[in-house]
This record gives structure tokens, C-alpha cells and sequence, in this order.
């Protein structure tokens, strides 16, 4: 069940109680498009077993919170589940983006963003020489072999 980042904020609302074109308007659908965008997700597979899982871990998590009299288990301080404020104040993007990969109360989603983005200050991509680098190569590996340079004559000292 691999959902977008639209589809997850549609079932995320839909299952807060929002209609199809509220909901597709919250996932950040156009408002002129949000009624058959919203129709359309409410019949996509996936969509519906995901509202479905909401629904039901809310209800597991409200009858729990009831239960022991307090908030419901496992509830998070904000809606978004964003957790901005235990991330460090740096001006290192790199830093930034370990943190967040390492914030267990971060969504699943933005932790793997995250590491994509961070993967790029570790390992470069291949194809990042450029022309004249490629040139460069290409010129070194065709000097060996028998085609390449000769080594130069040995010198012996005349006396």
C-alpha cells in the first residue's frame, strides 16, 4: 500500500469526518477539480483500506484514552504530526535533515525524504565529471596498452 503524499492527506481527512471535496481540497487538490478528484480517490483501493486503518486505530485510541481517563494513547501534540520544534536550529542543511531522519515521532513519509536528500552530501552521482572530466578519462585510459608511450631509454653514466 504505497500511497502519495495527496492521497495519504485525503484518507487522513476523509477519515476525520470531511467529504470527498473537503478532503481532496485539504490534500491540496485544485477547488475546481477537488469533487471528482475526491470521488476518485474515495474509490481507489488503497485509499479506502488506509481510511479505514485511521478509522479504526481512532477508535482503538479513543476507547483506550477513555479507558485510562487521560488523552488518547499515542496522540500527538499537533495534527500534522510535525515535530519542528525538536529539530535543531542550524544553518547546516545536512544537520537538519539527520535530525529529521532520526526523529521517531516524524512521519514516515518526511523521515524518507530526509535520507534521500541527505544520501546527496555523501555520494555523488556518477554521471557529475562532465565532459571535459569524461574527455580526460577516456585520453588516460587510451595512453596505456600497446599503442601508449614508449618508457624511456635507460641512462647509463660515461666516464
Amino acid at each position: 500500500m504505497a500511497l502519495t503524499n495527496k492521497q495519504r492527506r485525503f484518507a487522513e481527512a476523509k477519515a476525520a469526518g470531511a467529504s470527498n471535496r473537503e478532503a481532496a481540497e485539504a490534500a491540496g487538490y485544485a477547488a475546481s477539480s477537488a469533487s471528482a478528484a475526491g470521488s476518485r480517490l474515495a474509490k481507489h483501493p488503497d485509499v479506502e483500506a488506509f481510511v479505514e486503518m485511521l478509522k479504526i486505530a481512532a477508535l482503538v485510541n479513543t476507547e483506550l484514552g477513555d479507558q485510562a481517563g487521560g488523552s488518547p494513547v499515542g496522540e500527538m501534540p499537533d495534527g500534522d504530526g510535525e515535530f519542528l520544534d525538536s529539530l535543531p536550529q542550524t544553518d547546516d542543511p545536512l544537520t537538519w535533515l539527520l535530525a529529521l531522519m532520526n526523529e521517531p515521532r516524524a512521519k514516515i513519509f518526511d523521515r524518507r525524504n530526509a535520507a534521500q536528500k541527505a544520501v546527496d552530501y555523501f555520494h555523488s552521482k556518477k554521471g557529475d565529471s562532465g565532459k571535459k572530466g569524461e574527455k580526460q578519462a577516456a585520453a588516460q585510459k587510451a595512453t596505456g596498452g600497446r599503442f601508449g608511450a614508449a618508457p624511456p631509454p635507460p641512462l647509463h653514466a660515461v666516464k
